[in-house]
Protein backbone atom coordinates (compact mmCIF):
# COMPACT_ATOMS: atom_id res chain seq x y z
CA UNK A 1 0.00 0.00 0.00
CA UNK A 2 2.64 2.11 0.93
CA UNK A 3 4.43 1.54 -2.57
CA UNK A 4 0.93 2.30 -4.39
CA UNK A 5 0.29 5.93 -2.27
CA UNK A 6 3.96 6.84 -3.27
CA UNK A 7 3.80 6.02 -6.46
CA UNK A 8 0.16 8.06 -6.86
CA UNK A 9 1.79 11.33 -5.81
CA UNK A 10 4.53 10.86 -7.94
CA UNK A 11 2.17 10.71 -10.68
CA UNK A 12 0.01 13.31 -9.77
CA UNK A 13 3.33 15.64 -8.83
CA UNK A 14 4.26 14.70 -12.93
CA UNK A 15 0.58 15.17 -13.98
CA UNK A 16 0.88 19.13 -12.17
CA UNK A 17 3.55 19.84 -13.38
CA UNK A 18 3.16 19.44 -16.66
CA UNK A 19 -0.11 20.81 -16.79
CA UNK A 20 1.40 23.90 -14.99
CA UNK A 21 4.22 24.06 -17.65
CA UNK A 22 2.42 24.24 -20.45
CA UNK A 23 -0.04 26.60 -18.88
CA UNK A 24 2.59 29.12 -18.25
CA UNK A 25 2.52 32.41 -20.45
CA UNK A 26 6.31 32.48 -20.03
CA UNK A 27 7.50 29.79 -21.23
CA UNK A 28 8.81 30.04 -24.97
CA UNK A 29 8.39 26.85 -26.82
CA UNK A 30 11.09 25.24 -29.81
CA UNK A 31 8.53 26.52 -32.48
CA UNK A 32 8.76 29.88 -30.72
CA UNK A 33 12.50 30.42 -30.89
CA UNK A 34 12.26 29.21 -34.42
CA UNK A 35 10.11 31.46 -35.67
CA UNK A 36 11.87 34.70 -33.87
CA UNK A 37 15.21 33.35 -35.58
CA UNK A 38 13.91 33.41 -38.81
CA UNK A 39 11.88 37.08 -38.66
CA UNK A 40 15.41 38.20 -37.26
CA UNK A 41 17.15 36.40 -39.97
CA UNK A 42 14.75 38.52 -42.84
CA UNK A 43 15.61 41.80 -41.35
CA UNK A 44 19.26 41.48 -40.41
CA UNK A 45 20.92 43.23 -42.93
CA UNK A 46 25.28 43.64 -44.22
CA UNK A 47 27.51 46.32 -41.91
CA UNK A 48 29.01 47.83 -45.54
CA UNK A 49 25.96 48.32 -46.93
CA UNK A 50 23.56 49.91 -44.51
CA UNK A 51 26.42 50.70 -41.29
CA UNK A 52 24.73 48.29 -39.20
CA UNK A 53 23.37 45.34 -39.51
CA UNK A 54 20.66 45.74 -37.50
CA UNK A 55 20.44 49.81 -37.00
CA UNK A 56 18.70 50.68 -33.36
CA UNK A 57 15.61 53.14 -33.46
CA UNK A 58 12.53 53.99 -31.24
CA UNK A 59 9.94 52.71 -34.35
CA UNK A 60 10.11 51.09 -37.17
CA UNK A 61 9.27 54.35 -39.18
CA UNK A 62 11.52 56.09 -37.19
CA UNK A 63 14.41 53.67 -38.90
CA UNK A 64 17.02 54.35 -41.32
CA UNK A 65 15.64 53.99 -45.01
CA UNK A 66 18.31 52.46 -46.69
CA UNK A 67 18.24 49.92 -44.34
CA UNK A 68 14.41 49.59 -44.89
CA UNK A 69 14.38 49.09 -48.20
CA UNK A 70 17.73 46.93 -48.52
CA UNK A 71 15.36 44.79 -46.25
CA UNK A 72 12.69 44.74 -48.77
CA UNK A 73 15.08 44.04 -51.48
CA UNK A 74 16.77 41.24 -49.95
CA UNK A 75 12.70 39.28 -49.36
CA UNK A 76 11.78 39.93 -52.59
CA UNK A 77 10.84 36.81 -55.10
CA UNK A 78 10.75 39.50 -58.75
CA UNK A 79 13.02 40.84 -59.79
CA UNK A 80 10.76 43.60 -62.08
CA UNK A 81 8.34 45.35 -59.42
CA UNK A 82 5.91 48.21 -59.59
CA UNK A 83 5.45 50.58 -57.02
CA UNK A 84 2.41 48.66 -55.37
CA UNK A 85 4.48 45.64 -55.05
CA UNK A 86 7.57 47.22 -53.35
CA UNK A 87 5.31 48.76 -50.66
CA UNK A 88 3.17 45.85 -49.78
CA UNK A 89 6.25 43.34 -49.24
CA UNK A 90 7.79 46.58 -46.94
CA UNK A 91 4.02 46.15 -45.27
CA UNK A 92 4.27 42.48 -45.38
CA UNK A 93 7.42 42.56 -43.25
CA UNK A 94 7.06 45.57 -41.06
CA UNK A 95 3.30 45.42 -39.90
CA UNK A 96 0.52 47.48 -40.17
CA UNK A 97 2.24 49.91 -38.27
CA UNK A 98 4.88 50.57 -40.74
CA UNK A 99 3.93 53.77 -42.73
CA UNK A 100 6.91 54.82 -44.92
CA UNK A 101 6.14 54.93 -48.57
CA UNK A 102 8.49 54.13 -51.34
CA UNK A 103 9.86 57.60 -53.20
CA UNK A 104 8.17 57.33 -56.60
CA UNK A 105 11.61 58.23 -58.28
CA UNK A 106 13.53 54.90 -56.56
CA UNK A 107 15.83 54.83 -54.57
CA UNK A 108 19.59 53.51 -53.72
CA UNK A 109 18.34 49.89 -53.35
CA UNK A 110 15.51 49.96 -56.52
CA UNK A 111 16.45 52.09 -59.87
CA UNK A 112 13.38 53.09 -61.56
CA UNK A 113 13.31 52.74 -65.08
CA UNK A 114 11.33 54.87 -67.00
CA UNK A 115 10.81 52.93 -70.53
CA UNK A 116 9.01 50.06 -68.53
CA UNK A 117 7.93 51.97 -65.66
CA UNK A 118 9.21 49.57 -63.17
CA UNK A 119 11.90 49.37 -60.23
CA UNK A 120 14.96 46.97 -60.30
CA UNK A 121 16.84 46.35 -57.29
CA UNK A 122 20.16 47.43 -57.73
CA UNK A 123 23.72 45.36 -57.29
CA UNK A 124 24.43 44.83 -54.04
CA UNK A 125 28.83 44.03 -53.24
CA UNK A 126 29.70 42.13 -50.27
CA UNK A 127 32.77 41.46 -49.05
CA UNK A 128 34.23 38.19 -47.02
CA UNK A 129 32.69 38.91 -44.24
CA UNK A 130 29.73 37.74 -43.12
CA UNK A 131 27.74 39.55 -40.60
CA UNK A 132 25.63 37.61 -38.01
CA UNK A 133 23.86 37.39 -35.01
CA UNK A 134 23.40 34.72 -32.06
CA UNK A 135 19.68 34.15 -29.55
CA UNK A 136 21.26 35.13 -26.27
CA UNK A 137 17.86 35.17 -24.62
CA UNK A 138 14.22 35.71 -25.20
CA UNK A 139 11.27 36.99 -22.47
CA UNK A 140 7.75 37.23 -23.30
CA UNK A 141 6.54 40.52 -22.89
CA UNK A 142 2.90 41.86 -23.76
CA UNK A 143 1.87 41.31 -27.15
CA UNK A 144 5.38 39.95 -28.02
CA UNK A 145 8.73 39.72 -27.38
CA UNK A 146 11.52 40.98 -25.74
CA UNK A 147 15.15 39.16 -27.75
CA UNK A 148 19.04 39.75 -26.58
CA UNK A 149 20.88 39.38 -29.68
CA UNK A 150 24.79 39.01 -29.62
CA UNK A 151 26.33 40.34 -32.85
CA UNK A 152 29.37 39.07 -34.53
CA UNK A 153 31.67 38.41 -37.67
CA UNK A 154 32.65 35.48 -39.58
CA UNK A 155 35.79 36.85 -42.01
CA UNK A 156 36.02 33.87 -44.52
CA UNK A 157 39.13 35.86 -46.92
CA UNK A 158 41.89 34.09 -44.65
CA UNK A 159 43.85 31.45 -45.76
CA UNK A 160 46.63 29.64 -43.11
CA UNK A 161 49.11 26.89 -44.21
CA UNK A 162 46.84 26.55 -47.26
CA UNK A 163 43.37 25.48 -45.39
CA UNK A 164 40.19 28.07 -45.20
CA UNK A 165 40.05 29.59 -41.87
CA UNK A 166 36.93 31.82 -40.78
CA UNK A 167 37.84 34.40 -38.44
CA UNK A 168 35.45 35.56 -35.79
CA UNK A 169 35.93 39.18 -34.53
CA UNK A 170 33.63 41.56 -33.08
CA UNK A 171 32.30 44.69 -34.35
CA UNK A 172 35.41 46.70 -33.35
CA UNK A 173 37.32 44.16 -35.92
CA UNK A 174 38.83 42.37 -32.84
CA UNK A 175 40.06 38.89 -33.80
CA UNK A 176 37.84 36.71 -30.69
CA UNK A 177 38.75 32.91 -32.26
CA UNK A 178 38.95 31.36 -35.57
CA UNK A 179 37.94 27.90 -36.95
CA UNK A 180 38.87 25.42 -39.75
CA UNK A 181 35.94 26.26 -42.66
CA UNK A 182 35.15 22.52 -42.05
CA UNK A 183 34.32 22.74 -38.62
CA UNK A 184 30.48 23.27 -37.69
CA UNK A 185 28.56 26.81 -37.45
CA UNK A 186 28.27 25.22 -33.61
CA UNK A 187 31.87 25.62 -33.21
CA UNK A 188 31.43 29.72 -33.70
CA UNK A 189 28.67 29.95 -31.79
CA UNK A 190 30.62 27.89 -28.85
CA UNK A 191 33.68 30.67 -28.94
CA UNK A 192 30.53 33.15 -28.94
CA UNK A 193 29.17 32.15 -26.38
CA UNK A 194 32.69 31.98 -23.94
CA UNK A 195 33.57 35.12 -25.22
CA UNK A 196 29.99 37.06 -24.87
CA UNK A 197 31.44 39.39 -23.01
CA UNK A 198 33.44 40.68 -26.06
CA UNK A 199 30.77 40.87 -28.34
CA UNK A 200 28.09 43.67 -29.26
CA UNK A 201 24.47 43.13 -27.82
CA UNK A 202 20.94 44.30 -28.98
CA UNK A 203 17.76 44.14 -27.58
CA UNK A 204 15.29 43.87 -30.26
CA UNK A 205 11.14 44.06 -29.53
CA UNK A 206 9.00 41.93 -31.76
CA UNK A 207 5.29 42.05 -31.97
CA UNK A 208 2.93 38.92 -32.40
CA UNK A 209 0.16 40.24 -34.16
CA UNK A 210 -2.54 37.45 -36.06
CA UNK A 211 0.14 34.97 -36.01
CA UNK A 212 3.54 36.77 -37.43
CA UNK A 213 6.12 38.58 -35.90
CA UNK A 214 6.90 42.34 -36.83
CA UNK A 215 9.94 44.64 -35.04
CA UNK A 216 9.34 47.29 -33.36
CA UNK A 217 11.94 48.95 -31.75
CA UNK A 218 15.71 48.00 -31.25
CA UNK A 219 18.25 49.17 -28.66
CA UNK A 220 21.96 48.67 -27.44
CA UNK A 221 22.54 46.82 -24.99
CA UNK A 222 25.32 47.42 -22.02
Amino acid sequence: MIIIFILTVILIGMIVYRSSSVSNPRQVTVNEVESIEKYISQIYMWKEITNEALPTFDNINNANEQWIWEVVKKNLEEYELDYQQIQDKGNEIFGEDFKKEFPTEGAQSFEYNEETQKYYPTETNLDDKEDVFLLNNIEKIEDGYSVEIIEYIEDYSKIIDGENIIIIENLNGEQIGQVSEQDSEQNIQDIVKRNVDKFSKKQVYLEHQNDKLYVEKVENKQ
